[in-house]
């Protein structure tokens, strides 16, 4: 069979890639090659680059209105290939097909937001400032922007930012991860078929060198990226290096804190769902269970239970339950790492009480694991401090809810962390103390909606404005402030 070998799309068109160095992309369920992504040089980002500047000079001066127009098709187009969309995020990526079609709505959230961007560009005026001065401030594009995602989200996290950036007035340049490019050149022909003019919205694909690039080059003017905390940093310190506005979006390593009162059917299968779905390659995945006080022992039976009542196996199975289903990691590579910090728990003391490294029984083919849950993990173990990004929960027991909250704040992640529990002062002084950028209160993944930012703290984010919200908008554009007299 041939394979294709995928092309960038810039300025409107399918280019082929320079650079001779090419990756498979596999389908993690069933390890069937859908084709080999190149890894573009230096060469591939300067025609990117110039197709996307080129193409700014025109774009900024495209009606704000018209703008605006272009995102009402997109999201007509989205909801139009939505079941397409869905099923090629799950063949590339592995999650649950019901999973994929949630992460394709958070992303037309944010076109919808960005649908709303004669309001959003909005500046202010003061009459009278002195004597026959007045000012004004406006809100103007950057220039070329471009954003660095990861495989877990392949559809959401480009509408992340793309339809910010673009409604604003910037072009955009998408590097999306090797491990899945299908569906970024899927959005590409999507833009494209709304009425995006060509340059507007573009595809370069590749690994580091191809980030490097983009950082690098003095046209570029805006990087956002979604990735470990490693890469946030680095790719956060070369940007600022240049002179770059940037958004670098990290690991983390979220609790899920149950309190004695909580209601433990609930709680038990927000912590499962939060932990082991999309093979526990989230963000916002809640990695950690916090028992509070004596509720450990239950919590971790009836954890136990869901996980001997999961069922392994391929997203594309309508019939598997999207909440306790797991489904395929992405790589062969992940599986091996995941696997050895499994090791690295029971090598540390940790309780192995649910294994899951035997995966999908008697299937061979794909990068399965089954849910692995720890118990007694203590928080100094490397265990309880890494991002495993992988299906497994460790379970810590705190005394209190000060202890708990305590052991949150010292972790050098801060993303997000939850706590179940029928007490409203307790919830109140969770949401208050913890050092978390987003917290849920008997929500398992408080995944903000697109009106409000993504906001990590510590090493889960650096930069200044976060992606989606006012505070997208606001990383899009610069302020000009404009004072005027007229003898």
């Amino acid at each position: 069979m041939i394979v294709e070998v995928l092309k960038n799309f810039v300025g409107g068109d399918l280019v082929a890639a320079e650079a001779e160095e090419k990756l498979e992309v596999l389908d993690p369920a069933t390890e069937e090659l859908l084709g080999r992504v190149p890894l573009s040089g230096e060469e591939d980002v300067e025609k990117v680059v110039r197709a996307a500047s080129e193409a700014f000079r025109r774009w900024r001066e495209e009606p704000v209105t018209q703008r605006a127009r272009r995102m009402f098709r997109l999201q007509v187009l989205l909801m139009e290939n939505f079941e397409e969309l869905a099923e090629l995020c799950t063949r590339e990526n592995g999650k649950h097909v019901e999973e994929s079609k949630g992460e394709i709505r958070r992303g037309i959230e944010v076109v919808e937001l960005a649908a709303t961007v004669t309001t959003l560009m909005k500046g202010e005026t003061l009459d009278q400032v002195s004597s026959g001065v007045d000012v004004a401030l406006y809100k103007e594009p950057l220039g070329v922007v471009t954003a660095i995602t990861p495989f877990n989200f392949p559809v959401m996290i480009p509408l992340w930012f793309a339809p910010l950036a673009v409604a604003t007035g910037n072009t955009f340049i998408l590097k999306p991860s090797q491990r899945t490019p299908l569906s970024a050149l899927r959005l590409a022909e999507l833009f494209s078929e709304a009425g995006f003019p060509d340059g507007v919205f573009n595809v370069v694909h590749g690994a580091v060198e191809t980030v490097e690039a983009l950082i690098d080059h003095p046209e570029v003017k805006a990087v956002s990226s979604v990735g470990s905390a490693a890469a946030a940093r680095n790719i956060y310190k070369r940007a600022a290096e240049k002179g770059k506005r940037v958004q670098a979006l990290g690991g983390a390593k979220n609790h899920l804190l149950v309190m004695p009162d909580a209601d433990l059917e609930a709680a038990a299968q927000g912590v499962f769902s939060s932990a082991f779905s999309n093979g526990g390659q989230r963000c916002l995945a809640g990695s950690v269970g916090v028992a509070v006080g004596s509720i450990g022992d239950e919590l971790v039976e009836k954890l136990t239970q869901l996980a001997r009542e999961a069922e392994v196996g391929s997203g594309l199975n309508a019939a598997m339950d999207s909440g306790t289903g797991i489904t395929p990691v992405t790589s062969a590579q992940a599986k091996e790492r995941i696997v050895g910090y499994i090791s690295k728990g029971e090598e540390e003391g940790a309780r192995l009480v649910f294994d899951g490294r035997s995966g999908n029984g008697e299937e061979s083919e794909g990068f399965f694991l089954g849910p692995t849950i720890f118990d007694h993990v203590t928080p100094e173990m490397e265990l309880a401090q890494e991002e495993i990004f992988g299906p497994v929960l460790t379970v810590e027991r705190m005394e209190d809810l000060d202890e708990a909250i305590r052991t949150i704040n010292e972790s050098r992640y801060g993303n997000a962390a939850a706590i179940f529990t029928g007490d409203g002062a307790a919830a109140r002084k969770f949401r208050r103390e913890v050092a978390c950028g987003m917290i849920g209160v008997n929500i398992s993944v408080p995944a903000p909606v697109a009106y409000f930012p993504f906001t990590g703290w510590k090493d889960s984010f650096f930069g200044d404005l976060h992606a989606t919200g006012r505070d997208g908008v606001e990383f899009f554009t610069e302020r000009k402030v404009v004072i005027e007299r007229w003898p």
